[in-house]
């Protein structure tokens, strides 16, 4: 599923004026202006019938209204744009994480139709029974109840007919206007809208893959299932597709909700369970996931916790695990030097930026969300993702690390309202210092021992060329050592001047005494007044006047 091949399409303008006129309606004109599109919708502007009237809403709330109202893909791109502070700031991805995807179900004959298209089968052959009312409804797909044949309680998640034009309609829009902004904002090139763009559509692409996610779920399952506490839905593949998911029912409550639901389950003993579960998914695995949202998390009697919707998934290098590891270490202990050694060591950062700033920064943070006691971490990373620091420190971080500050950040506010008394972090170090101490024992090496193996035997392999080749090359004299000066040219600048001063200064030099000699010899045409020789003197104010010249160049300087 690809919809790059859809770049250079024209965008469809009946749509594209619809964004404007929400835009306009939530006071986002300027963003209109600065397309330079203006006067070609200028009708928008002209009535005024559909506009909110003063808006007494903050800026990131009326952006929230404005993907809300676009819908399906705007919804999408507000809820990856939610987990990218760095580039939205922390106020309005604090807002845009409010985002829900909740809309009117399609209706059953819709969907009716493209089980019965995915899967190739009438749908009474495929269910002993369907459920026509969804029992949830969201912007990709809903989900509606089913019983197999043999009595099996299932889930079918069925993409919505026609979402993939529609979504491929706003992508080109986005597209374009991502160009426009940044070929008229300079700013903007600092924060690679058309890679943003770009990183949504792979994101939404695999949304949009139910293949993918069954994939996701299977391999999540598989590092929980000796874990009573952990529930994972069983993928049922002879009725799935790319369009269509089925899966085990999970009868279950949200996490937020078991307050008197009936559900027998213990606030404090959920919270640190699933706590545990993240930092073993992050730590151990580095496959986690990546939507923790209430609605995503069930509760079931005897604090069992069940996982549902795998389509957005975090992925993290186990070498990056190890440094990451070592960097919520040196957090842990508000070891302010250890952290900016590991963000130099980690690459986040280079040690062309002020150090000492970045040092007062992370110390105000550090006291922010900490203070005398160690808390959220979450929202450490995301006050650290921030445009301004980004742009202050010239900070690289990784896609999945920003996604993580995110995770982590609702988890902690979901820990705390299973328990006033959560803290991340109590949780967090002894796993952290248990698998760290794992890592780091020598023996660990045989863990590796392939890996080695194989580097081994490309290097015993193309050694003996490498040799070869260098030494026929040291024979034809082609080899050479090149060097790379930091500010050579300026350098080179510099000097050029002061040879040129010191040439000058020389033949000044020389015109002062060449001058002198003639004076004293009497040659020449003399002066009727004082009797000297005419061209020794005036040679010997030219040398005087330049030689004046020179000096006050060289004081000025």
């Amino acid at each position: 599923m690809n919809f790059r091949r859809f770049d250079n399409k024209r965008p469809d303008f009946e749509r594209l004026e619809e964004i404007f006129a929400v835009l306009a309606k939530y006071e986002f004109i300027d963003i209109v202006k600065k397309t330079g599109l203006k006067n070609t919708f200028g009708r928008i502007f002209r009535s005024r019938k559909n506009f909110v009237e003063e808006l007494d809403a903050s800026a990131p709330e009326r952006i929230l209204l404005v993907f809300e109202e676009l819908g399906t893909t705007f919804i999408k791109f507000g809820q990856i744009l939610s987990m990218r502070p760095d580039i939205v700031g922390v106020d309005i991805a604090n807002e845009l994480a409010k985002l829900q995807d909740n809309v009117p179900p399609d209706s059953f004959k819709s969907i009716k139709k493209e089980i019965e298209n995915e899967l190739g089968r009438p749908l009474d052959e495929i269910f002993q029974k369907f459920y026509e009312v969804p029992i949830a409804s969201a912007s990709i797909a809903q989900v509606h109840m089913a019983i197999l044949h043999d009595g099996t309680r299932v889930a079918v998640k069925v993409q919505r007919p026609n979402i993939i034009d529609h979504i491929k309609k706003d992508l080109i829009i986005m597209r374009y206007l991502g160009g426009l902004l940044e070929r008229r904002i300079s700013n903007l090139k600092y924060y690679n809208i058309s890679g943003v763009i770009d990183e949504f559509e792979r994101a939404i692409i695999k949304e949009l893959d139910f293949e993918l996610e069954a994939r996701n779920m299977e391999k999540f399952g598989s590092y929980f299932e000796n874990n009573s506490h952990i529930c994972v839905p069983k993928n049922y593949k002879h009725y799935s597709t790319i369009r269509v998911l089925t899966m085990d029912y999970v009868k279950g409550v949200k996490i937020t909700e078991i307050e008197g639901s009936g559900v027998k389950a213990d606030g404090p003993t959920l919270a640190k369970l699933g706590a545990e579960c993240y930092f073993i998914q992050i730590f151990k695995y580095g496959f986690f996931h990546g939507d923790p949202h209430p609605g995503n998390l069930l509760v079931k009697d005897g604090n069992v916790l069940c996982f549902i919707d795998f389509g957005i998934m975090g992925h993290l290098d186990m070498d990056f695990i190890s440094i990451l590891m070592e960097l919520f270490v040196y957090i842990f202990d508000n070891d302010v030097n250890g952290i900016i050694n590991q963000l130099l060591y980690m690459e986040i950062i280079d040690d062309s930026i002020d150090i000492q700033s970045l040092k007062y920064d992370l110390i105000d943070l550090l006291d922010e969300f900490y203070g005398a006691e160690i808390q959220n971490i979450g929202g450490f990373i995301n006050e650290f993702s921030a445009p301004d620091l980004i742009e202050k420190y010239k900070i690289q971080l990784p896609k999945d690390f920003i996604l993580l500050g995110k995770v982590l950040n609702l988890l902690d506010d979901i820990g705390l309202g299973l328990d006033p008394n959560f803290n991340l972090i109590d949780v967090a170090e002894p796993l952290i210092q248990k698998l760290l101490a794992k890592r780091l024992n020598p023996l660990n090496i045989l863990n590796y021992k392939t890996q080695y193996l194989f580097e081994l035997q490309h290097i015993s392999k193309d050694l003996p060329r490498t040799i070869s080749q260098t030494l026929l090359k040291a024979k034809k004299g082609e080899i050479g050592i090149e060097m790379r000066l930091e500010s050579l040219d300026k350098f080179s600048i510099k000097l050029d001047k002061m040879v040129d001063r010191i040439s000058i200064a020389l033949i000044i030099s020389s015109l002062i005494v060449g001058s002198s000699l003639i004076l004293q010899s009497g040659r020449g045409v003399p002066i009727p007044a004082l009797g000297f020789s005419t061209i020794g003197s005036i040679i010997f104010i030219i040398a005087t006047i330049l030689a004046i010249i020179l000096v006050v160049n060289i004081l000025r300087r």
